[in-house]
């Protein structure tokens, strides 16, 4: 059985992974034939309340705070390699661009954790494919943008576009209910709710991006 890593940066939209995303990434690998491997780095998060959507002032462990997400199946990052793996995911949230790098503060200029930067230069140096969904192929592009120069897509925001094409990545507008592929690079890419209104029409595009990694791993 295929095993594709998930990486997880919390729980919950504002400070950690879209929960949405997370699901239906974990729901897709399943019905994929394929087995979920969830990771998360062990560090901290600023905590947001979900009902007004403020900071709260509060620091919580997005290690701890993803294992909310996967039932306790959860494994430190920073313990799994490339060799572990057959391919690598991430879903989107706010954390995919505050807790695993900075792009939601620094754009282009973004600094990326250490433990996320090593795997996923790992894997794709293994040449196994990777998924990024929502804001995470921002991610992607702060890591590979200056070597590999990867295809992505956000959707059509124009703003986080042109960080990602700062980064040497190249950035393709894409549907909600569709996905972009870098063959080269082996990166698929769905924008989710950067783009979407509706879990339904997300659905779709995730579980076509998921599906087609698996199909790749």
């Amino acid at each position: 059985m295929k095993k594709i890593g998930v990486v997880l940066s919390g729980c919950g939209v504002r400070d950690g992974s879209e929960i949405h995303e997370a699901v239906l990434t974990l729901l897709a690998i399943d019905q994929a034939g394929a087995e979920a491997v969830c990771m998360a780095p062990d560090i901290e998060l600023a905590e947001v309340n979900h009902c007004t959507m403020e900071p709260t002032g509060a620091r919580r462990k997005v290690l701890v705070e993803s294992a909310r997400i996967t039932r306790g199946n959860i494994r430190d990052i920073a313990q799994v390699t490339a060799a572990d793996l057959d391919a690598l995911i991430f879903p989107g949230g706010f954390g995919a661009a505050l807790n695993l790098c900075d792009f939601g503060r620094k754009g282009a200029a973004a600094a990326v954790n250490p433990e996320v930067a090593r795997l996923v230069r790992e894997v794709h140096a293994a040449k196994k494919p990777i998924g990024a969904i929502c804001i995470a192929p921002a991610l992607i592009a702060a890591i590979l943008g200056e070597g590999a120069a990867p295809t992505l897509t956000i959707g059509n925001d124009s703003g986080t576009a042109a960080e990602i094409e700062k980064t040497g990545s190249k950035h393709q507008n894409c549907g909600v209910t569709e996905f972009v592929v870098d063959s080269a690079n082996r990166i698929v890419t769905t924008p989710a709710y950067m783009l979407g209104t509706r879990i339904s029409e997300v659905a779709h595009g995730i579980t076509k991006c998921v599906t087609e990694v698996v199909k790749m791993a």
